[in-house]
């Protein structure tokens, strides 16, 4: 309304709807809305945050929901990666805890706003923290039950049955073996798990309960497995080891349990033309695992050990070995056989 439009003398009445207000001291205002029980750790700066959120103006306007994408908002806080007073208002939570912060404009997005956001406008956001991590972290290992024999705990190169389940810090469960009904197997140190299950399984004692929480450097990490475990994932395992078949020392694929015969090669040679063959060495081998004289490393395919061991023994590559080629391993330097 320009002035030349109003008469002189005139009485004016404006009709004002508030939207809101604030004034250039005011920091962020934080409402808890839900905080667990049980909060062994809040955040601080420098931790990694997943979190989802309403965004709304202090009238109840939406202007944005990380609900809407079915994603979390994924940051580090404290850093600088987000708008201030978020940065502010994230840090000191709980795991699993709602809040309401509201943001004015200088520490949120100023005069000028952004996107659908209006200019000098205070914010409101509600959150709910779903899981934290700090880079720094390690696994966190409970354990819930221990037999009274315990005395046996394994070590890298053991064969594992476990049983297990696996969720997410909320208690959303992402897989279950006894929902499948079989349990999961490996061989301990070898890689067949992720570094933090690898980790979280040392030590343990068949019969053993415990609970392992794993971040997702030493889990997932930030890309997660697409379609069962999100990005930046802290995971949880409830695990219980039900088998454990010793491994073989550190190096070895194949031992023996006793003494070794003086006249090994000539045994293997059963047809004593000086040459054994792939086939001739393998039976011999299964039959050594089968007596209970030798064995070979739980876990593995047993016919891929006994190849790689006889590929070993036949230096030239001629597809034979001789007596001239065929060493013990304390006869060599470094190999994982005999």
């Amino acid at each position: 309304m320009a002035r030349k439009d109003i008469p002189g003398q005139a009485s004016l009445v404006f009709d004002v709807a508030l939207l809101d207000l604030h004034n250039p001291k005011d920091g962020i205002s934080i409402e808890n809305k839900v905080v667990p029980e049980n909060c062994e750790r809040r955040s601080q700066s420098g931790d990694f945050l997943r979190y989802h959120y309403n965004g709304t103006l202090l009238d109840g306007t939406f202007f944005d929901s990380s609900y809407s994408r079915n994603r979390t908002f994924d940051t580090y806080i404290g850093q600088g990666y987000v708008i201030a007073g978020m940065d502010e208002g994230l840090l000191g939570v709980c795991i699993g805890e709602k809040r309401r912060i509201v943001v004015p404009p200088h520490l949120g997005y100023g005069e000028e706003g952004r996107g659908n956001i209006p200019g000098s406008a205070v914010l409101v956001f509600d959150i709910h923290v779903i899981d934290f991590h700090n880079p720094s972290d390690s696994i966190s290992i409970t354990s819930r039950y221990k037999p009274p024999d315990c005395s046996v705990l394994s070590k890298k190169g053991d064969y594992l049955k476990y049983h297990y389940n696996a969720s997410l810090l909320d208690g959303t469960l992402l897989d279950s073996t006894w929902n499948l009904g079989k349990t999961y197997n490996i061989v301990l140190g070898f890689g067949q798990v992720v570094l933090g299950m690898d980790m979280g399984l040392r030590e343990m004692c068949v019969g053993e309960k415990r609970t392992v929480i794993i971040p997702p450097h030493l889990g997932y990490g930030e890309a997660g497995v697409d379609g069962e475990v999100p990005g930046s994932a802290v995971l949880v395992f409830d695990i219980e080891l039900l088998e454990l078949v010793a491994g073989l020392p550190e190096g070895y694929m194949f031992i023996w349990n006793g003494e070794v015969s003086a006249n090994l090669f000539e045994e293997i040679d059963k047809d004593g033309d000086g040459e054994v063959l792939l086939e001739e060495f393998s039976e011999y081998i299964h039959a050594q695992v089968a007596s209970g004289k030798g064995k070979l490393a739980p876990g593995f395919d047993a016919e891929m050990i006994v190849k790689n061991m006889f590929t070993n023994q036949d230096r030239n590559g001629d597809g034979k070995v001789t007596a001239e080629e065929f060493k013990l391993k304390d006869q060599e330097a470094k190999h994982d056989e005999l």
